[in-house]
């Protein structure tokens, strides 16, 4: 029983194919695509017996120390395993985990869970602090048409309609296709004033648009009237799981509400691939209970725990780092010493 570090794609590919289920957020392409240039993208693996589990994590200096630490990229990701049973004892992993994570000067491990991949709080039992942040709405694409249809708010089907009336839909296959997107993504951001990590570099788009180690998609609304691309969808499946990822809509268009179009024309393509789960997500940083989370819940009501991940492997030394910055503030960021580091400042787009 020991921790190996994957760090190869061909490795990192491989692994997958062994595990039982695994979304995008898992795969060496997004964790690649999505590391900043001081994060190295890694893969714990663990072996127990038959018991398969992984965690990919992006790995960090803490600056001017001799530590690190880990996060996870955007999104819903988490260990994925292969054989985990129920009533799974995990304190070997455990102490295997610890043992790796101290051995390397590994300060903390931060992780957002995947509310459709089984195992994951089994397997993190008593392992850190497990901890609610909202909820996602997800729409439950096996039964059926009809019966989701049913369960979608009135006013937000008289919106759909309008909108189908005003709009074409086709999918972005071209590389123009990408920058309108990615030019409506970031007025999008602009928009709502989003914070740097919410700037996508520009090479990211194409790169998510053509990876192979997952299936996305861009569905691009068109005004039928000036025949002018006013909205764009980025959706991407993987297992029977469809991410809704990215979107923007141009300001002088928001009125035609054509976002709500592609999010319903995403469910019946993706209802009749016979997918499992459309996630929307929840609300903004994760709650629910604002303007974002409402918007999604008009077209479902089935609503999944969005739970975190935190691990403190040194208290000592992380209640160090937390004093030295001058953080006297209890804030829920974690780690708490790198409150400051997030910063509301936005990437150059080009």
């Amino acid at each position: 029983m020991s921790i190996e570090i994957i760090k190869s794609k061909i490795e990192w590919e491989n692994f997958l194919k062994e595990v039982e289920n695994y979304d995008f957020y898992h795969t060496y392409d997004y964790n690649l695509l999505s590391k900043s240039d001081n994060e190295t993208p890694i893969l714990l693996k663990y072996k127990e017996n038959d018991v398969l589990i992984g965690i990919p994590l992006l790995l960090r200096n803490i600056p001017n120390t001799k530590y690190k630490d880990a996060t996870c990229v955007y999104g819903y990701s988490g260990p994925i395993s292969k054989n985990v049973p129920d009533g799974f004892d995990n304190s070997h992993f455990k102490k295997v985990l610890f043992n790796y994570l101290n051995e390397k000067n590994i300060i903390s491990v931060f992780s957002r869970l995947n509310p459709f991949i089984k195992n994951q709080h089994l397997i993190l039992n008593n392992i850190g602090l497990l901890t609610n942040k909202g909820q996602v709405v997800n729409i439950n694409l096996l039964l059926g048409l009809e019966k989701q249809e049913a369960q979608i708010n009135k006013r937000l089907k008289t919106y759909i309609n309008a909108s189908r009336r005003s709009c074409s839909v086709r999918k972005a296959s071209t590389k123009i296709d990408i920058q309108e997107f990615r030019n409506m993504y970031y007025e999008n951001m602009d928009r709502v004033n989003a914070k740097k990590n919410y700037y996508f570099k520009e090479g990211y788009f194409y790169d998510m648009f053509n990876s192979k180690a997952f299936q996305s998609e861009i569905l691009l609304a068109i005004d039928n009237e000036s025949g002018t691309i006013i909205s764009g969808c980025q959706f991407i499946t993987t297992n029977g799981i469809v991410q809704y990822h990215l979107s923007g809509t141009k300001n002088n268009y928001l009125h035609l509400n054509a976002t709500k179009l592609l999010i319903d024309e995403m469910r019946i393509l993706a209802t009749q691939r016979g997918n499992k789960y459309f996630n929307l997500g929840g609300g903004l940083g994760g709650r629910d209970d604002d303007s974002l989370f409402h918007f999604k819940s008009l077209f479902s009501k089935d609503f999944k725990n969005f739970d975190l991940w935190k691990l403190i492997v040194n208290q000592k030394v992380y209640d160090e780092l937390v004093s030295q910055k001058g953080i006297l503030n209890k804030s829920d960021y974690f780690p708490l010493y790198r409150l400051f580091d997030d910063l509301n400042v936005k990437f150059e787009k080009n």
